[in-house]
């Protein structure tokens, strides 16, 4: 007992520490120091009862005001300034920590984001050609008429993204017991589990992929199988569906996250905070498969924004407006996407002249880009006796010697060819 006196001041101050100069402490981390000490302990027990009284009803003046009492304590604890980090395993139970220890801003916080600051860099490393690649439709730079069908054949090629995709495009497609229309809570799940788990590379292809027609578009559009995971009979007001969402602690987090790194700035050369349009890219996607999932408007444009409406706000209508302009007038977005398709383009347009001023060295090292799959087409007879085309994936890790002696490394997935027979949803 000695030992753990004299050790949990050390622990408490050194997790406010790293909290204002290291790495924030986990929110999860952070809740089981706290537990440890008597006065943290007592007033996180008293919010845990505030949070769960609120979610009935509003609380009255003294209740409140306990609360808030209790939040004050708080502030010189592991839990002040802990961090979440998104798609992780705890991600639910940390956001539950941090919205609980940050009982009065719960509603009104919306400008500091819960996850950890998102590096500026692409997590592939910066190698553009693995995502140029993706984006374009192929491994040797050509001119695609449809980027987006390349880039969900490329995402089958891969084994992890094949898999995820084919179990969201079941979870949002299939009947719920009972019911004409799918379970829409397990489509989010499956949704944002494809989205947190597949490297980012590919998904960033299949979401932000360029198009030139309406068919790419579509395919773009129904990538998330909208049916199922944005649409509604009806559209629900903007200002109802918002609340609906600032009262689920997941998307919440999900919405402020997307309000830090996605507000557009004048004074900053990309519109984005801090000049990060990585960043905002990664909080757009992390809003879909949550409750206020956005999706592309049209076949026709990279336009976006939630389904809903402000039809029906009365004297709010502005308000209203305001939060369908986060998404349809948000230039910090709209910028971020477009340097992503211009930043892929340059990089296959230097691959290219790099690959073709090398030729007369090596012909060879065309064949295979750096980190992209290879893919040989082939010929498969399906029942009925007829024949459709479908990709045969080449392991990322073959070399060029290699390839050409017919080693595959990843072989034949059961899962490949449900995903190439994918008709467009």
């Amino acid at each position: 007992m000695i030992f753990l006196g004299l050790l949990l001041p050390a622990l408490l101050g050194g997790s406010t520490q790293a909290s204002h100069g290291g790495p924030p402490l986990d929110c999860v981390d952070a809740e089981r120091l706290c537990l440890l000490d008597h006065q943290c302990n007592s007033s996180y027990r008293i919010l845990e009862h505030c949070a769960i009284e609120e979610a009935m009803s509003l609380l009255g003046w003294d209740a409140r005001k306990e609360c808030v009492s209790a939040e004050a304590e708080l502030e010189r604890s592991p839990l002040s300034g802990c961090k979440c980090h998104r798609g992780s395993k705890k991600e639910e139970q940390c956001l539950k920590v941090y919205w609980t220890s940050r009982f009065s801003h719960r509603y009104h916080e919306l400008d500091v984001s819960p996850y950890v600051e998102m590096d500026t860099e692409p997590t592939w490393n910066g190698d553009g050609s693995r995502l140029a690649g993706i984006l374009s439709g192929s491994s040797v730079p050509t001119d695609v008429e449809n980027q987006c069908l390349e880039a969900a054949q490329a995402c089958g090629l891969y084994e992890k993204c094949g898999n995820l995709r084919s179990e969201y495009v079941l979870a949002c497609t299939k009947r719920a017991p009972n019911s004409e229309t799918c379970n829409r809570q397990k489509c989010h799940k499956a949704l944002r589990r494809f989205l947190d788990r597949v490297p980012e590379e590919y998904v960033f292809g299949v979401l932000f992929c360029q198009c030139n027609n309406t068919l790419c578009g579509e395919r773009r559009r129904k990538t998330i199988v909208p049916s199922c995971s944005f649409e509604e009979r009806e559209k629900p007001n903007c200002m109802t569906l918002q609340h609906m969402c600032m009262k689920d602690d997941l998307c919440r987090s999900r919405l402020v996250d997307f309000q830090h790194n996605c507000q557009p700035l004048s004074m900053s050369r990309t519109t984005c905070p801090r000049d990060n349009a990585m960043a905002c890219l990664r909080s757009y996607v992390g809003l879909i498969g949550t409750i206020v999932t956005p999706n592309y408007m049209s076949n026709n444009g990279t336009e976006v924004a939630y389904w809903c409406t402000c039809e029906a706000s009365g004297n709010q209508r502005q308000h209203c407006e305001k939060i369908l302009t986060m998404f349809n007038q948000n230039s910090c977005l709209q910028n971020a996407i477009k340097a992503l398709n211009s930043d892929a383009h340059h990089t296959l347009e230097g691959t290219q002249t790099s690959a073709r001023s090398s030729q007369h060295f090596q012909d060879d090292d065309m064949n295979v880009l750096p980190g992209i799959v290879e893919v040989k087409h082939v010929d498969v007879v399906v029942s009925g006796g007829g024949r459709v085309e479908v990709n045969q994936p080449i392991s990322e890790k073959a070399t060029v010697s290699n390839s050409h002696s017919g080693a595959t490394g990843f072989g034949w997935s059961a899962a490949l060819l449900p995903l190439a027979l994918l008709p467009l949803l």
